[in-house]
């Protein structure tokens, strides 16, 4: 893969900054679970998946730091907001405590997992990874710290691994739904920067064309944050993938135009009933492909369904800043005064879902009745 999104070197975390793609290249370092919070609230690492994964590597920098494994290092550059920087996190506690399940490395994990959990709350691969080190965490709570950090610090690798490899899966299965030379749709970023590698939904792609087929990309510049013009148009770039940019507002014309063969997005919560959460917009897409009659597929794998929320009205959306609808990055095109709404997500009803692509195969028309067997399996 051309594209490494998280990397660990030095005993520190390192993301690409994915604020200033394309302009920009640059991975940030991240020493603690309240500076890993803070990069996955101000976006600099965004994508359920990759959300989860380094949330996990949060937990483990947060064990490293509290047993004494980590000097501080200086705080990382404040995160943009609209083009201006906003505070940084505030640190957590310090570790107090000696020995054996002391009570300062416990108190100072606790907040580590509050921080993280708090940083967004539509995602549920955060949730989920943050679950799975909760266990861990657990099962070794009777060891000494630095051998507890030690072995979350392997989880979060083993999480890594796992996400390229079920990626790759995914991949497998969703190029089998695609013709050659099919002209595919996506909107937003499912791809590696979405992932520790590969991608769901733009995986499916590199999975077709590894497999020879002919694929050609049609990238929805997704505001308000352009990650579709920004990082999806940027990773197929890299990958030698034709790719065509387009504005949201074009998808309904070039389906009338019989310019767009199917439809693959990725997703950042699944209901148990199939309905699906993923970028504003993808709603709308869903809609236009239903009265075109096209295949609207999902990516998705299994950490990213959630069996505990029933319907899709049961998900929480994230609401974000109003500057980001305002303008991007220093340059602001609203009217001053304007009340906006920035609602990050929106709903996709499973009646619109041709199928789900998982690591387990597809899930075709998927319903409550499918979803339970699939975790059967």
């Amino acid at each position: 893969m051309k594209i490494e999104t998280l990397r660990w070197a030095h005993n520190k975390l390192e993301v690409i900054d994915q604020r200033i793609l394309p302009s920009s290249f640059e991975y940030l370092s991240y020493d603690s679970a309240a500076a890993v919070a803070e990069g996955i609230r101000s976006m600099v690492v965004r994508g359920a998946p990759a959300i989860g994964v380094v949330a996990a590597y949060g937990v483990a920098l947060e064990a490293l730091r509290l047993s004494g494994n980590l000097k501080p290092i200086p705080p990382l550059a404040p995160p943009l907001k609209g083009g201006e920087p906003v505070a940084e996190a505030a640190s957590l506690p310090p570790f107090q405590g000696e020995g054996r399940g002391g009570d300062g490395f416990n108190s100072g994990m606790e907040a580590g997992f509050t921080v993280l959990a708090a940083s967004r709350p539509t995602a549920v691969n955060l949730f989920w990874a943050l679950q799975r080190m909760r266990e861990v965490w657990e099962s070794v709570s009777t060891q000494t710290p630095q051998q507890i950090a030690q072995r979350l610090l392997a989880e979060a690798h083993e999480i890594r691994t796992e996400d390229i490899r079920i990626n790759k899966a995914m991949g497998a299965n969703g190029a089998a739904l695609l013709k050659d030379g099919a002209r595919v749709l996506t909107h937003c970023n499912a791809g590696a920067l979405a992932t520790a590698g590969w991608g769901t939904a733009l995986g499916v792609f590199r999975s077709a064309v590894e497999a020879g087929k002919r694929i050609s990309v049609i990238a929805d510049e997704t505001r308000p944050f352009l990650q579709g013009a920004r990082l999806t148009a940027w990773e197929m770039v890299q990958e030698n993938i034709s790719v065509t940019l387009i504005t949201d507002n074009m998808a309904g014309y070039m389906m009338a135009q019989g310019e767009i063969d199917a439809v693959v997005v990725g997703t950042d919560r699944v209901a148990a009933n199939g309905d699906v959460a993923n970028k504003i917009g993808t709603y709308m897409v869903a809609v236009l492909a239903r009265r075109h009659n096209i295949p609207f597929y999902v990516a998705c794998p299994l950490s990213t369904i959630d069996l505990n929320v029933a319907t899709g009205k049961d998900i929480p959306i994230e609401e974000r800043s109003a500057d980001e609808v305002k303008g991007f990055r220093a340059t602001h095109w609203a009217a001053e005064g304007v009340q906006i709404r920035n609602p990050s997500f929106d709903v996709t009803p499973a009646e619109l879902v041709t199928g789900l692509i998982t690591e387990r195969g597809v899930v075709l028309q998927p319903d409550a009745e499918k979803l339970r067997r699939l975790f059967a399996q």
